[in-house]
């Protein structure tokens, strides 16, 4: 048996007319209503979809703070030790000595004589080490290695290409400085001293905006349905259930934006047109795309080896302890049909840090923890993957099934205040002077419902803000999809 997501009856319009929707009849059930009988009528609307917002993702795991240019800016460090994939090796016929040149494009080269180094060749699992010899540092830079082994590299089982190579160390003579030093029979070099290297990130704030407007005569029409709206209000007015569904329904958007948005790369391909002045901006999705890691497929059927093999790509980014996973109904049941086939020691053995060490407050918040490794991870559902009018119901590659994000903060430096900050690795923020606060927006225009600006017969309910998501650190990211 197959189900598929019901979207309800919704008829978007654009004006206030009436339609047999907005309105009971007396004629459904067994037997018409005559209009001289009273009917028992409900006067409260029935929520059959229960809470139908689905904001609450970004307030779990991030933070809002203000900015006041077009764009926001962060510097990401990078790696700390020096390491080089697919490089070339070519021997050189000295003392089995081979030149070593990385291949990649803008790769610059900052080994020194007498550092040592290991030489890997992923395809064949053959392994050597060796000291440089010599070394052409900068851009489009090689250097030559000599094996500790008696033989070549290539009787050592290393490719001529492909090659990974890290340095571990160095190596000299006693008595020696490092100017004056030699290595094993070659002359001596001052070292190449490393300068810190950041890679920079940026992100373009988007400007939402949203109008319910009725007019002055409706406005004061009664109807005989009480409704109620998701902020508590409830009254026999029709147009405060419209008022406060544009407005819940704008805060949606506020947090969707922020996880679905994209550059606009065809504006950035075309200068000067109109589409141009919309550059968009990068959401949480197509960050970790760009960014950071891609699980495709995860399932309980695989046991603990597909999650295993997250864990080790988590160990070659930043090993970060602490991660909240967010996920799909099916996705979590996947987590916890995994956890179920292991000890239950296991699966509460979390230290529940993030909370405070309380695990009925993990609880209240709809979080459940599970350790594995020396990583402890806190669970929820999350309803924007499970609504059947967002991604829920979306099965295959074009589904997203979850996300795992880091908790806790990153350091940054702040230009304005001239210091080190931490920021929470997921964040938001908003446009906002002291002229003007552009975080959450509203305000009224016309000549009803308290607004006198204008000869309008009607109020202007007016939503607007300006917002971007700050995504630190995507490669600890891991945005699960379908297959």
């Amino acid at each position: 048996m197959s189900l598929s997501p019901q979207f309800g009856s919704i008829v978007p319009s654009q004006l206030q007319q009436t339609l047999a929707n907005n309105y009971l009849t007396f004629d459904q059930g067994a037997n018409d209503f005559a209009q001289q009988y009273l009917p028992e009528i409900y006067e409260q609307e029935v929520e059959r979809y229960g809470n139908r917002t689905l904001s609450g993702f970004l307030r779990m795991v991030g933070a809002e703070m203000p900015m006041t240019s077009d764009q926001v800016i962060w510097s990401e460090q990078n790696r700390l030790h020096v390491a080089y994939d697919g490089c070339t090796v070519v021997a050189t016929g000295a003392n089995n000595a081979a030149t070593v040149t990385p291949t990649a494009a803008g790769v610059s080269v900052v080994v020194s004589i007498n550092d040592t180094v290991v030489l890997l060749d992923p395809a064949s699992g053959a392994e050597a080490k060796g000291i440089v010899i010599a070394t052409t540092p900068g851009l489009a830079g090689s250097f030559a290695v000599q094996p500790f082994a008696n033989a070549t590299f290539a009787a050592q089982g290393l490719a001529a290409a492909g090659v990974k190579v890290f340095v571990y160390g160095s190596a000299y003579q006693k008595g020696t400085s490092i100017t004056a030093g030699g290595t094993l029979g070659a002359g001596s070099a001052p070292r190449v001293s490393i300068t810190p290297d950041f890679t920079q990130f940026a992100n373009s704030p988007l400007i939402l905006r949203d109008q319910f407007v009725i007019n002055g005569s409706d406005m004061a029409q009664i109807g005989w349905v009480e409704v109620a709206t998701e902020d508590g209000q409830s009254g026999f007015l029709w147009y405060l259930k419209a008022e406060s569904e544009t407005r819940l329904r704008f805060e949606d958007y506020l947090e969707m934006s922020m996880v679905e948005s994209e550059l606009n790369v065809n504006a950035l391909a075309a200068p000067g047109t109109a589409a141009a002045a919309l550059p968009g901006s990068q959401g949480l999705f197509a960050a970790i795309r760009a960014r950071g890691n891609v699980e495709v497929g995860f399932t309980a059927a695989a046991g603990l080896d597909d999650f295993d093999s997250i864990l080790k790509n988590l160990d070659t980014q930043g090993a970060i302890e602490e991660n909240m996973l967010f996920l799909q109904r099916q996705t979590s049941l996947d987590f916890d049909d995994m956890l179920a086939s292991i000890s239950g020691g296991f699966a509460g053995g979390t230290a529940f840090g993030l909370f405070e060490n309380s695990e009925e407050m993990a609880l209240n918040l709809g979080f459940s923890g599970f350790r594995r490794g020396s990583y402890d991870f806190y669970k929820t559902d999350w309803k924007y993957l499970n609504d059947a009018s967002t991604r829920g119901g979306i099965v295959g590659v074009n589904s997203i099934e979850g996300v795992l994000v880091p908790a806790g903060t990153s350091t940054v430096y702040d230009q304005v205040l001239g210091t080190n900050i931490r920021r929470p690795f997921l964040h938001v923020r908003y446009r906002a002077s002291q002229g003007d606060d552009r975080r959450m927006k509203s305000w009224l225009t016309g000549s009803a419902g308290g607004a006198f600006t204008s000869t309008l017969d009607a109020m202007e309910v007016n939503f607007l803000s300006e917002r971007c998501l700050v995504t630190q650190a995507a490669n600890n990211f891991v945005l699960f999809k379908g297959i």
